[in-house]
């Protein structure tokens, strides 16, 4: 990886080398380096013939703000500014000049419209004049933002009839991006605020820098919604997480028939494996079945004669026990480090998503070995402090013998 040899001479490797190495790495690399550390770890421990697994999603957060549509607006705004005026100045144009006095301006507009609540009054001529100056704030923030929309596109059309090289051709597509996510956001908050539309929520859009991101209800206890994605994996009864996928589109449903396919693919031994009630679907209870030899995957609503039988049986219910024990493997993801993914756009995420699974497998693998080595340690301890009391008390027995004699002799 860092081009170190053993038998040559020693290097000492700055962190950023480690760090741009690591960065090379794709989710293959990872998953195939993750099945090696998970089959050593089933070696180490010896009795891994039947591998019984529990399959659980989570949410793993983007590094994102909380998204309002005014603040992605300004988030737009803010990128095409800064990127036009240096682009502009690059090639001589003085069109944008006073581009950082348009950005205050816009900025103190987003602000006023932050900091204004609708009234609580009950008297509705109150409520409809302050309905009125919020529509009138967001007016103005809309009129502002278009003008420097236009103002970009202008200058991107003035830019284009000139000879222009591969960079500059990359940074204009970039402006185009943030023109669109521009012009979209205006679109919705004129829809919403000025005309009183509900946006659908698959128009709607949570990030303009991580545009993978999702906003994610699971209806947790003190987590009403989260920003990002869900990552689904495999962990068997060792701890050692088998397999793992991130879910961009996807349902718990729709990934439980794949995950469990993959994982078998990659370890023979799979046989059995237990899900909650999100996993639930009609073609779920058939489909795994032909796959695993025990699935234990609990429906939802009423159950039949027949269901009730089989989900109160003992077999059934001490497996719903053990299912709990994947979240102590999420659990122990989140408080390593994969609560909320520090790395930019999907390829980005998946990676960091690969690099925890890998390191928590590593960490259980160690565990795995210091627990044997202790075992070791504890034996050999127990035997050299029964080897010593057997020395004790044979040197006792020989002083009783020799005090034995020395009274027969005197006497």
């Amino acid at each position: 990886m860092l081009g170190y040899s053993p038998f040559g001479k020693q290097f000492r490797f700055a962190l950023q080398t480690v760090k741009d190495n690591i960065g090379l790495f794709t989710t293959e690399i990872y998953d195939k380096i993750n099945q090696i550390v998970a089959a050593h770890g089933h070696t180490v421990i010896g009795n891994a013939d039947v591998l019984n697994g529990g399959c659980d999603s989570f949410v793993v957060e983007t590094d994102v703000h909380f998204p309002t549509d005014i603040n992605l607006l300004l988030d737009a705004l803010r990128k095409i500014i800064f990127l036009i005026m240096a682009l502009c100045k690059e090639n001589g144009i003085t069109v944008w000049r006073k581009g950082m006095f348009n950005f205050r301006k816009i900025k103190r507009l987003f602000t006023k419209i932050r900091r204004m609540k609708h009234s609580s009054s009950k008297n509705p001529e109150k409520k409809e004049e302050r309905n009125q100056l919020i529509k009138k704030a967001h007016e103005l923030y809309l009129d502002l933002a278009q003008a420097i929309v236009d103002k970009a596109v202008e200058s991107l059309i003035l830019l284009s009839s000139t000879d222009i090289d591969a960079i500059t051709q990359l940074k204009t597509d970039e402006i185009r991006r943030y023109i669109a996510h521009a012009q979209r956001q205006i679109d919705q908050i004129r829809r919403r605020v000025i005309d009183g539309e509900t946006i659908p929520h698959h128009e709607k859009v949570f990030s303009i820098f991580e545009e993978h991101t999702k906003w994610i209800c699971k209806g947790k206890a003190g987590v009403p919604h989260e920003s990002g994605l869900n990552v689904c994996i495999v962990k068997d009864q060792f701890g050692f997480i088998l397999h793992h996928l991130v879910m961009e589109n996807e349902s718990d449903v729709q990934i439980a028939v794949p995950i469990i396919t993959q994982t078998k693919e990659r370890f023979e031994n799979f046989n059995s494996c237990s899900f909650d009630k999100g996993f639930h679907s009609p073609e779920n209870q058939k489909e795994p079945a032909e796959i695993l030899d025990s699935v234990i995957l609990p429906r939802k609503g009423k159950l039949s004669a027949v269901n009730r039988e089989i989900e109160h049986s003992d077999d059934f219910r001490e497996a719903r026990r053990k299912h709990s024990a994947v979240e102590s493997s999420i659990n122990a993801l989140e408080n390593h480090g994969l609560d909320r993914c520090p790395d930019h756009g999907i390829d980005g995420f998946k990676r960091y998503v690969g690099q925890a699974v890998l390191a928590r497998n590593i960490q259980i693998l160690g565990h795995v070995i210091q627990q044997k080595k202790l075992k070791v340690r504890q034996r050999l301890t127990k035997k050299q402090r029964s080897q010593s009391c057997q020395k004790k008390v044979e040197i006792q027995h020989g002083l009783i013998k020799r005090q034995n004699c020395q009274l027969q002799l005197t006497s």
